[in-house]
């Protein structure tokens, strides 16, 4: 593979190799969903067989849970490890204030959930996932019980976005791990994210939404251009993100 889209994967790679150096022993560690973190999780594997880590992992979906057992990773679920060190997983856009929005592989209940739980949570990106604000790029997700998924479109259309309900690759509605449809909502550029996620956790119906709002902690983006990879801490509400 070269051109565009060989740059792209050496990026993965290197944000990959540099989460993986965050990881202690005996550490509780949130595996993301999608190919940047399947390169973590691969790793991850790895290095806990040949340093004998002794790591016990939260997976985010059936997918990854399936990576990590094949990479010899102990799993999981919240409920036996309500609390973890490190969640470390992709993003579908990041913007300056390090917000996020989530959801393109339709994990981001579980996702939120595992974020939420973690003392850290690591997002690895390449370059091309940074935007000028949410919604440059991608549409928010929702995870929305099946018989609301009416309901959901009209209360997003009232709010100016245009929803679609995600269609599986074989036919038929996307359902989750959890049993529950996406909708897709394309706002365009977010003014507020903030106010749009309140907003939407108000709608019945919503399970979840794919806008991360003040969650990260750390931001690892692999460059294409220079082969390196940036670290963005959070700053404060007037001013941009900072490198570490």
């Amino acid at each position: 593979m070269t051109g565009p889209r060989a740059e792209v994967a050496a990026a993965r790679d290197r944000v990959a190799e540099a989460a993986l150096k965050l990881v202690e022993p005996g550490m509780v560690v949130g595996l993301g969903t999608g190919d940047t973190a399947r390169r973590f999780v691969e790793r991850l594997g790895v290095r806990a067989r040949e340093e004998r880590l002794d790591l016990t992992c939260v997976a985010t979906s059936a997918q990854t849970e399936a990576v990590a057992r094949a990479a010899g990773l102990i799993i999981k679920s919240l409920l036996e490890a309500p609390q973890l060190d490190l969640a470390v997983d992709g993003a579908d856009e990041v913007a300056p204030s390090l917000d996020l929005i989530k959801g393109g592989g339709g994990a981001h209940t579980r996702e939120k959930l595992v974020a939420l739980s973690a003392a850290r949570f690591v997002v690895t990106v390449d370059a091309t996932k940074l935007v000028q604000a949410l919604g440059d790029t991608f549409p928010v997700p929702l995870e929305v019980v099946a018989e609301a998924v009416p309901l959901v479109t009209r209360a997003l259309e009232a709010l100016g976005a245009t929803p679609r309900e995600r269609a599986a690759k074989e036919g038929g509605p996307w359902v989750t791990d959890l049993g529950n449809r996406i909708v897709d909502a394309n706002f365009g550029r977010i003014a507020d994210p903030r106010k749009l996620a309140d907003q939407l956790d108000a709608i019945p119906g919503v399970v979840e939404h794919g806008l991360f709002i003040g969650m990260t902690s750390l931001v690892l983006v692999g460059d294409l251009a220079t082969e390196t990879v940036r670290r963005l801490v959070p700053r404060a509400p007037e001013g941009g993100p900072q490198k570490a």
